[in-house]
């Protein structure tokens, strides 16, 4: 049996283990959350080294993308380099591919009309290839990356303005401690909702599930949320917010969905190649195989 783990800096109230069979390989799969402990989440990673097929990297990035450039978190790149034998992933591979393709299928089978929508995406960087997706289908795009990311009430509306603001700050940011950037441990489970406004306007919401629950309003009613990774309280909430529906890029697994970070290890596990960097078509070519599409949950009445 292959065994995945995604150790994450994210609260350990969350973790799950599931068992599945995948392309005819058995797979064991883990998240296990180190609710912010930095010295327990990087023993992890030694610990777990030789020991298991693929580990991912949780509630944290390794990179972040603009246009063809790539930026690391130095803060996390140093903590998972305990992992000398197994390769590690953050689920990059899957932001440039798989959540591109998911606003492309979604378009082209009528499940979401993106030349209508009205979005707003919570992080470009973080969600890059869903980004530049939304960017060619969708005129009506709204980017809360300074919102969200550093707190500023600056909507941006273009992804070129994107791509300048992000070759300015991301060489600093990414120097700096992640925890500012991004909620890790317990402050996962806090909402503090900000920038309604821009909620109001979107019938939308994208990108990254933990920040769209942080930030979201008491108030959702009628709308999407399309994201990586849904828990069953997630779900619950977001009924009793009056969301229309949810839709999700990696499949359900025993009713919930894992994020990014643990399909993009399933997927490196399967090809069995080590630490040997995977291409785009890599990753195309084994999605074809799986047939993952876009799991589309309703949650009206």
């Amino acid at each position: 049996m292959k065994h995945v783990v995604s150790v994450s800096l994210g609260t350990s109230k969350r973790n799950k283990s599931h068992e599945v069979e995948i392309l005819g390989e058995r797979f064991k799969i883990e998240r296990i959350g180190t609710d912010g402990d930095l010295d327990r989440f990087a023993a992890m990673f030694r610990d777990l080294d030789g020991n298991v097929d693929a580990l991912g990297v949780g509630g944290a990035d390794i990179y972040v993308v603009i246009g063809k450039r790539r930026y690391a978190f130095r803060q996390i790149l140093r903590l998972v380099s305990g992992a000398q034998t197994t390769p590690v992933v953050d689920g990059s591979g899957l932001k440039h591919t798989l959540e591109r393709e998911t606003i492309y299928t979604l378009q082209s089978d009528g499940t979401v009309d993106f030349e209508q929508a009205r979005v707003l995406l919570m992080s470009a960087v973080d969600r890059y290839g869903m980004a530049q997706a939304l960017s060619e289908v969708c005129p009506n795009v709204v980017y809360g990356d300074l919102m969200f990311g550093l707190g500023l009430p600056i909507p941006i509306r273009r992804y070129a303005t994107i791509k300048v603001i992000g070759a300015l700050a991301l060489p600093i940011v990414t120097r700096l401690p992640f925890k500012w950037f991004y909620p890790t441990g317990e402050k996962q489970e806090q909402r503090t909702p900000k920038f309604g406004k821009y909620f109001a306007e979107a019938n939308l919401i994208a990108g990254d599930s933990l920040y769209i629950m942080r930030y979201a309003p008491d108030d959702m009613r009628g709308k999407t949320v399309l994201t990586q990774s849904l828990r069953q309280a997630n779900l619950d909430w977001l009924r009793e917010a009056d969301a229309r529906r949810a839709i999700t890029t990696t499949p359900l697994m025993g009713g919930e969905t894992f994020a990014t970070n643990v399909m993009e290890a399933v997927i490196v596990a399967l090809l069995g190649r080590g630490k040997a960097p995977l291409t785009t078509k890599d990753y195309l070519d084994v999605l074809e195989a799986l047939a993952w599409k876009p799991n589309v949950i309703p949650l009206e009445g």
